[in-house]
């Protein structure tokens, strides 16, 4: 059931122009053939549903400072330096364009949304129903609507035709200084795609977040490539890096735009961050591997590195960002 989500996704695109393609000139694409193999594989992984922690509830959401939560998925709850983001939300319990088709969560969000505080940015990495929940954007939209959203290129229009303000859109290193914070839109390797007729048709990437005397990364949705080495580059090295480590298998047909926990270690080494948080699996199934895999997975990997501090961090635990 699982693979429905990609069907759709995927049933055009190996017809249809694409006008947005990655840093290396490839636009990712996989073929109708591709898509049906995966199909016939048959694989169903094993489904386990995470503990989620009520750690966060020992907050003041509005008044502490210096936290991040993991919601769920991409999504975070960071306050830091007084300032409020919240990164790709979804709280809905679908992740899809159909109310009863499509992924459905495994856990519910790690804080619910009417407890979230008051939010002053809102960041989208790209325009996947599992990242850019258009339910959830409205909701925020109306309950903080002094927040302002950041979006790719090409997806600020779905926004505004939901009457969502404040809306910027970003084409790659395009930046915007907001409350003493320098944010700027980043290169990953992915592809964008909500219709049948909009493959790549918008952008997709990470965000990356500076301040005076630190800075924080989220990566969104990615493939490895040498792009994390470009934006340790032209951007410095983050102290905080929240990278995807889930949603790649099989890896023949994900790679490209899905990193396994292997590849998530190499960009943390590449971004040279000082701490790195796991996100992007345990909330929706999305491929095959089994639901606790990439955790396991991650924590083998870590063993290989002398004290590197990448962490697989609970729903709803606090994240510490000193």
């Amino acid at each position: 059931m699982h693979k429905i989500f990609y069907i759709f996704l995927l049933l055009t695109t190996s017809f249809l122009f694409a006008e947005y393609k990655n840093t290396n000139g490839i636009a990712s694409d996989k073929s109708f053939g591709d898509m049906l193999k995966w199909i016939r594989s048959d694989v169903e992984p094993e489904i386990t549903k995470i503990e989620l922690s009520s750690d966060w509830q020992m907050l003041n959401l509005s008044e502490d400072d210096n936290y991040a939560v993991w919601i769920g998925h991409s999504t975070f709850l960071i306050k830091k330096n007084g300032v409020t983001i919240l990164t790709d939300p979804i709280f809905s319990k679908r992740a899809s364009p159909f109310k009863n088709i499509g992924p459905k969560r495994l856990i519910p969000p790690a804080i619910p949304l009417d407890a979230i505080p008051n939010i002053d940015v809102v960041t989208i990495s790209h325009n996947h129903y599992d990242h850019l929940d258009i339910h959830s954007l409205k909701k925020i939209s109306k309950k903080h609507p002094e927040a302002i959203f950041l979006v790719p290129a090409g997806d600020k229009k779905l926004l505004k035709r939901k009457k969502i303000k404040n809306v910027y859109d970003f084409d790659w290193w395009e930046s915007i200084e907001h409350k003493g914070f320098v944010i700027t839109f980043t290169p990953v390797q992915h592809w964008s795609k909500r219709s049948l007729f909009d493959r790549n048709k918008s952008l997709w990437g990470g965000w990356y977040f500076d301040h005076h005397d630190y800075s924080l990364y989220h990566a969104g949705d990615t493939g490895y490539s040498k792009d994390f080495i470009d934006t340790k580059i032209k951007l410095g090295s983050p102290k905080y890096a929240f990278i995807p480590i889930g949603a790649y298998d099989p890896e023949w047909f994900m790679a490209e735009s899905h990193v396994n926990p292997e590849d998530a270690v190499q960009i943390m080494l590449d971004l040279e961050a000082e701490k790195a948080f796991g996100m992007h699996w345990a909330t929706f199934t999305l491929t095959d591997e089994d639901t606790i895999e990439p955790k396991i997975r991650l924590e083998k990997e870590i063993m290989k590195y002398k004290g590197l501090n990448f962490t697989s961090v609970v729903p709803g635990s606090i994240i510490n960002l000193e």
